[in-house]
């Protein structure tokens, strides 16, 4: 049984929107009956169905992004098609997932270089290290690799299931700027603290821009209900400040690295999320304020710009 968003009604059958992430009774469930912000995208029919990445679908035509016109004549032309069933357009509001995706085909390709080139190498592409903090390309590389296989397994299900409401909320060109950034911004701080230290650390991982995600939900969904461990029901808001709490207690006590835990880098995407959310929080709906775990949510990949 869940309760319905809208108007608390308890419900054995909910309906989940895979656009708000919400959860509805059957009064509720259509998008305008609950204020879905997808609606405000039907208004601009010529832009509705573009890639997604411009959020200002509306008066101006999608002006500034891929629903530009002459952007999307040469796109077409490249075969990078941003209509219905065009290859950029289906990541609209998909964006976690391909990051996933991402993470997924980044961690395969670690394990290749390093076998056929050794640890040297695969350092040098795949960490953000305070040794070569010049190495640009691993400001963004290292946010996509993972050093196990538990790592990536932690951090993809953390993706899976608050990065797309997150998405929802933003938009996914924000959501995109908000995940790398972050991530970015994170890794520097931690390589940062090192330099300071005279410490030598390699950073990689997608934590400090998980952390990000849900310092943003704790902002605009506090009250969203989670299960940690699948166990142990909390709120966002709770959940967030206990992974601070621990992650603060363990950098002062261990000069922010614990078991190779670069625990000063998730204490600033945290920052960089509560900092977005605060920011964003009297523009957006309110989001959900259950997660379900199965078939009804967070959501899976669909369409673009698509109400189930």
């Amino acid at each position: 049984m869940a309760t319905c968003d809208v108007c608390g009604k308890d419900e054995n059958m909910p309906y989940n929107c895979r656009h708000c992430g919400g959860t509805y009774c059957g009064d509720h469930r259509l998008p305008e009956n609950h204020g879905c912000p997808g609606l405000e995208n039907w208004n601009d029919p010529s832009g509705v169905f573009d890639s997604g990445f411009d959020d200002s679908v509306g008066g101006d035509g999608g002006r500034g992004g891929f629903g530009n016109t002459g952007r999307r004549g040469v796109l077409d032309r490249l075969g990078l098609n941003t209509g219905p069933g065009g290859v950029l357009g289906y990541f609209r509001n998909n964006l976690t997932y391909l990051f996933l995706a991402i993470m997924v085909v980044v961690f395969l390709l670690q394990n290749i270089l390093f076998v056929q080139f050794g640890s040297s190498i695969w350092e040098a592409i795949f960490t953000l290290s305070s040794a070569h903090p010049e190495y640009v390309w691993t400001w963004i590389v290292s946010v996509f690799a993972h050093g196990s296989p538990a790592h990536l397994l932690f951090n993809a299900i953390a993706l899976y299931f608050f990065g797309p409401l997150v998405e929802r909320q933003v938009g996914s060109r924000k959501f995109a700027a908000l995940f790398v950034v972050s991530g970015i911004v994170a890794g520097l701080g931690q390589v940062g603290v090192a330099l300071v230290t005279g410490e030598q650390v390699a950073v990689l991982g997608a934590s400090g821009a998980i952390m990000a995600i849900m310092g943003v939900l704790a902002i605009t969904s506090p009250e969203l209900k989670v299960l940690l461990f699948f166990v142990i029901p909390m709120s966002i808001r709770t959940l967030t400040v206990l992974f601070a709490a621990f992650s603060i207690f363990a950098f002062v006590s261990n000069g922010g690295v614990l078991d190779g835990v670069a625990h000063f880098a998730h204490l600033t995407g945290l920052v960089i999320g509560l900092w977005y959310g605060t920011r964003i929080k009297d523009r957006i709906r309110r989001g959900p304020r259950q997660l379900n775990i199965g078939p009804g949510g967070p959501g899976g990949p669909g369409g673009p710009g698509r109400f189930p």
